[in-house]
Parts: C-alpha cells; sequence; structure tokens
C-alpha cells in the first residue's frame, strides 16, 4: 500500500475499483474487503452498484485517437464514495482501511479513540463481522488505557478533535473517571517539582524517580484543552481528591499557557501563548479552583501565587478573583519571601513602586486566620502555639524586611509605612533591630519630614527590644528626634548596668552570701528604676525646655562611656585571671601526680584551690571566685 501525491494505492497487484476520498485524500481500494468488514461501506457500495456511474479511462492524444480507444476498449465501472468530517480524517481510514484488508494494525493511547470513531461510522460491528474494529478498540481502552493515568490522558487529548462523537460514545467521560480514579489512588507524597526546579523546601535536594514520574502525568495533562481540562478538575474534586494533587495540577497547568508566572529567563514559543482574553479566563479558572485549604508543600507553591497574582494585576481580573488569591496568600504567609512580597504596582491610582496596600490587606489575611486557628482550640495546643508563634516571628522579619525596601520610596508616606509597621502585634518581634534600620533609611529618605511625623516614624519601634549595637548607633544617630534618642540613651544605660551587675555578680558569688546579694541586687534595680522614672518623667513632659532635655542626652551619653569602659575593664580583668589559671593548670600538669602533692602546692602557693580551672570560651565561669577586694 503507498500514496502518490494526494491519491492512496493498494499495491496488491490488482486494479482498484472502489475510490473513497476522505478530506483531500482519494483512496484507491477495492470493494471486496472493505465489504467483508463495514456494513456502512457494504451498503454504499451495493447502492451505487445498482445505479453504476461509469467512468471512462482516458489517455493523452487527440480526440480521433481517443475515440478510437473508447470504441475498441471496454469501460471500467469505478463505485466512487465520499466520506465528509470522517473521524480522526485520512489518517484513521487510512488504518481502517488496512484492518479491512487483514494488515495488522499497532493500538496506542493516541489513535484509539479515533479508530473507536471511525469504526462506529463504517459500522464495524461485531455482529457484521467477528473480531471487528469496534470490539478491537474497546477492548484495548478497557484492558491497556483506562489503567494508566498517563494513558487515559493521552486518549483524552486525542477526543479534541472527535467531538461530538467521542462525547456520545462515552469515550470523553470514561477517560475522565479514569484519571481521577487513578489520581485518588496515587500516594500525594510522591509530588515534588521536576529535578531542575530545585524547590526550596526540599533543601535543594533532587527529586526521586517516582516524584518526576508523577510530575510526568502532570505535564501531560498540561496538554488539554480548557473545556476538558475544567471538566477534569471538577471532577476530581467531586471525589474529595487530596488539595494538594489539585493544586499540582493547576500549577502545571498555568505555567504552561500564562507567561510570566514565574521568573524565569526560559520564554515559551509565541505559538503556545493563548490571546489575553484566554489567558484572563484561564487565571479565573485556576484561581477559583484553587484548593482553600493550606498547601503543604514549600515556598514553590507560595512563589506559584504570587507569580499568579502579579498576573492577576496585569491582566485586570475581577476584584473576586484577586481577593481569592490574596487570601490563599495569607494562609500561608511565612512560606514568603522578601522577593515575593515586591509586588509592582500596576495601577496609575498609585504612586508608590510598590504595591504597598495589597501587601497590607495580605497581612491582614495572615493575622485573621492565624487568630482563628489559635482560637480553635486544636489537640496539642501547647505544640501548635509553638508553630503559631514561630509562624508569626517569620512574617515579622518578613515585614521588617519589605520594609526596609520600600522605606527609600520617596512616595511612600508617613501613614502608609507607620500602618504596615503597627499592624503586627508586638510579641511578633523580638528585637526591633529589623524596624530600626526601616526607620533609619525612611528617615533618610524622607528629610522634608516635619518633627511630628519623624516621632510618629519613631514611634513604631519599643526602645527596649532593641540590642546593645543598635543602641549604639541610634545614639549616634542624627536622623532621630531628639526624644527618640534620649529614650534609647535610657535603655542603652540600663542594658550595661544590668550587664555590668550580672558580671560583678559572677565575679564575687563566692564572697557575698546570696541574701545580702539579693539586697543588693534589689536596691540596684530600685535605683535604676528610680533613675527610669526620672527620665521617664523628663521625656513624657512635652513642653520641657530644650537646653534641660540636652543637658540630660550629654549627661547619659558621659555616663554611658564611664560604664562602657568599666565593663571593658572588667572583660580585660576576667581574661587576665583565666590567664593566670590556664598557667596554673599547666604547671600541675607538668609537676605530675606524686603523693601529697597537694600538700606541697598548698605550701608552695600559700593558698588552697580545686583543679577546676575557667574557660574563656564558656559564658560563664566554671568555679565561681574570691571577691576582688579579698
Amino acid at each position: 500500500m503507498a500514496s502518490k501525491g494526494q491519491a492512496w494505492f493498494c499495491t496488491t497487484g490488482l486494479p482498484s475499483d472502489v475510490v473513497v476520498e476522505v478530506e483531500n485524500m482519494a483512496f484507491h481500494l477495492h470493494k471486496f474487503p472493505l465489504m467483508s468488514k463495514s456494513n456502512k461501506l457494504h451498503e454504499l457500495i451495493t447502492e451505487q452498484e445498482t445505479n453504476p456511474t461509469r467512468l471512462q479511462k482516458r489517455q493523452d492524444g487527440d480526440e480521433r485517437e481517443i475515440e478510437e480507444e473508447e470504441e475498441e476498449e471496454e469501460e471500467d465501472i469505478y463505485c466512487h464514495i465520499s466520506l465528509p468530517e470522517f473521524p480522526g480524517g485520512s489518517e484513521a481510514f487510512e488504518t481502517a482501511a488496512k484492518f479491512c484488508y487483514g494488515v495488522k494494525i499497532d493500538l496506542s493511547s493516541s489513535n484509539v479513540a479515533p479508530l473507536r470513531c471511525a469504526g462506529e461510522v463504517l459500522e464495524m460491528t461485531e455482529e457484521y463481522s467477528e473480531d471487528n474494529l469496534i470490539s478491537k478498540t474497546e477492548r484495548f481502552l478497557s484492558q491497556s488505557v483506562f489503567k494508566s493515568i498517563k494513558d487515559s490522558i493521552k486518549t483524552l487529548k486525542s477526543c479534541e478533535k472527535l467531538m461530538p462523537m467521542a462525547e456520545t460514545l462515552g469515550i470523553v467521560q470514561r477517560c475522565i473517571d479514569s484519571i481521577a480514579a487513578r489520581a485518588f489512588s496515587t500516594d500525594p507524597s510522591l509530588f515534588g517539582w521536576p529535578v531542575n526546579e530545585n524547590p526550596a523546601g526540599n533543601g535543594g535536594r533532587k527529586t526521586t524517580g517516582r516524584a518526576t514520574g508523577a510530575d510526568s502525568w502532570f505535564d501531560e495533562l498540561a496538554h488539554l484543552g480548557l473545556i476538558l481540562f475544567k471538566r477534569l478538575i471538577f471532577a476530581m474534586k467531586a471525589r474529595d481528591l487530596s488539595p494538594d494533587i489539585i493544586e499540582n495540577c493547576l500549577i502545571c497547568y498555568a505555567k504552561r499557557y500564562i507567561p510570566g508566572i514565574l521568573r524565569s529567563k526560559r520564554k515559551p514559543s509565541s505559538s503556545s501563548i493563548p490571546s489575553e482574553n484566554e489567558q484572563r479566563e484561564l487565571l479565573e479558572t485556576i484561581i477559583e479552583n484553587l484548593p482553600v485549604e493550606k498547601s503543604s508543600r514549600s515556598s514553590t507553591t507560595t512563589r506559584f501565587l504570587f507569580g499568579l497574582l502579579r498576573t492577576a494585576n496585569i491582566l485586570k481580573a475581577s476584584d473576586a478573583c484577586r481577593v481569592a488569591l490574596e487570601r490563599k496568600i495569607g494562609s500561608q504567609l511565612e512560606q514568603a519571601t522578601l522577593d515575593d512580597l515586591l509586588i509592582p504596582s500596576y495601577s496609575y491610582l498609585n504612586e508608590t513602586l510598590y504595591d504597598v496596600h495589597c501587601v497590607e490587606r495580605i497581612l491582614g489575611y495572615f493575622l485573621d486566620g492565624s487568630e482563628e486557628r489559635f482560637a480553635a482550640r486544636i489537640e496539642g495546643e501547647e505544640e501548635y502555639s509553638g508553630v503559631r508563634m514561630a509562624d508569626l516571628m517569620s512574617v515579622g522579619k518578613l515585614i521588617d524586611g519589605y520594609l526596609g525596601e520600600i522605606a527609600s520610596d520617596a512616595n511612600l508616606k508617613p501613614e502608609e509605612f507607620y500602618q504596615l509597621a503597627v499592624a503586627l502585634p508586638q510579641h511578633a518581634r523580638i528585637f526591633d533591630d529589623g524596624l530600626y534600620r526601616a526607620v533609619d533609611v525612611y528617615l533618610k529618605s524622607h528629610p522634608w519630614l516635619t518633627e511630628d511625623d519623624r516621632e510618629k516614624i519613631c514611634g513604631v519601634m519599643d526602645c527596649q527590644k532593641l540590642t546593645l549595637e543598635a543602641c549604639t548607633h541610634a545614639a549616634q544617630n542624627e536622623r532621630l528626634p531628639l526624644r527618640a534618642v534620649v529614650q534609647v540613651l535610657f535603655f542603652e544605660q540600663l542594658q550595661l548596668r544590668q550587664a555590668i551587675a550580672g558580671n560583678l555578680v559572677s565575679t564575687d558569688a563566692a564572697s557575698v552570701d546570696l541574701p545580702r546579694q539579693s539586697n543588693v541586687q534589689q536596691e540596684e534595680e530600685e535605683q535604676v528604676g528610680d533613675e527610669g522614672s526620672n527620665a521617664a518623667a523628663t521625656i513624657a513632659a512635652p513642653q520641657a525646655e530644650d537646653s534641660t532635655t540636652t543637658a540630660v542626652w550629654r549627661a547619659a551619653v558621659r555616663e554611658n562611656q564611664v560604664l562602657k569602659l568599666d565593663m571593658d575593664s572588667m572583660r580585660s580583668r576576667v581574661h587576665e585571671l583565666e590567664r593566670e589559671c590556664s598557667s596554673m593548670k599547666k604547671a600541675i600538669d607538668k609537676l605530675g601526680p606524686p603523693a601529697g602533692w597537694k600538700r606541697s602546692l598548698t605550701k608552695k602557693f600559700g593558698c588552697k584551690f580545686h583543679t577546676q580551672v575557667c574557660d574563656s570560651h564558656e559564658r560563664t565561669v566554671v568555679e565561681p571566685r574570691q571577691g576582688r577586694n579579698q
């Protein structure tokens, strides 16, 4: 059998007596093999034989020669059959014709649906001929295709060009049911990103072979058209399929047809990019079907959700669509990165470079969901509270980094900066160093702020939660208001006093009894509290004279410097004592352990001591020593 141009010939050596036209291809065949398998072709050939159409053979030459040939040669009778809109086109009919001739055909997940439809059109039933095409394709569907999720997806894809016949024969629905059933029985833990994605939650490890196999059928699923894909997603949700599986299906599908979701350098081919309206429809379909539950996947999923949000802003998706997406992101905001939060502002109404209001809304959804989950009082309350606090502190660190990035925007208003900074509760931050850096950048980038605005901006941070390094920097920061500097100096002084008091207690613990020690510490705390009250009263007085405030500030600076010198001196003395102890330990090791060695050392050094020594790398002294006065 061979084809020539737009004609297809059966090379059996016998002249053909049937011409079947399918699309633009003319098949020159023989009527008896076709009639033995196809009831439809048998009826059409029989009808034409009853009312024949005579087609005369003609060869090149003049009219006289042709007339002579017509007189001498007998006329051949042909059956001419046309099959318009044949399912599967000329390729499917060619395979069906070979089947009629007894040629062995290879069925696959891609051609079984077109051949099943072709057998239906040609009426190649079991009643007409044993082991016919319909029974052969149905057997292959049930025994091979529907037992594999990948083969079912390929067959479903081939049905897109066979509508509505594939729908009438039930092939589409059976493929969808097969895919949903196979996906339901799949272990959700096998699903992960392809190896080259390198998911952050995977610790940089490559995915296993089984996970890669799961991704392969996700990729096959992405080749479906939107109509069949939506039907498949609805069928999966109707079976209460794992949210992770549905989410993975949606992610792979969106990545294929919506460019720019993930910030990668790879560009899709122009032929595969849908129009803007098609992308908007697809985007809204993806978002509508995203599971409400928090994803158990890594930050890769959160990064994808932020990509959807950026694309929704560009394509001007509906408000309901964007609200649903922001709420979904808020449920897992602790998995986001700083790069995710930097959402460009696409509206001309926003003057800032990044969409600050969007991040503020997402943070609100996170806080609302966090409170709801905490109020639910699920089992393992203590453990759950610990996880909640860890998530809250992660988000606090994330927001502080975001504030530091947007603080340099000259169009960022003080109210916007302030509202986002105070949106988090106080316990979301252990230290306010990140918040202080953001405040410093904002004051530097907005030198025209009024004194009231500067004090309001500085009011977002708690000076008691600044580390000693941050206090040292803030005390010398000319951009901070004087009131804020005085507060920083006071709490810096308080930290220094507490640090020195702690060193003194650890050094003199052996010579001071515990009751007296606690009394001394209480007196120091009361003294510090009195000074703090006085300083706080000075700070709280809105009508205080500038000269008085400046004097307090200078006195606090001088006292802090003295305290720092005392602390440095104390540290040097501790290190010196540690070195002396180490030298004594080495001398003991050289002397060896003869009898009476302790007594001889006592006579030599005139003191009694234990062989334990200090370690300069330890945070506390191993053995308490006598006080400096002794």
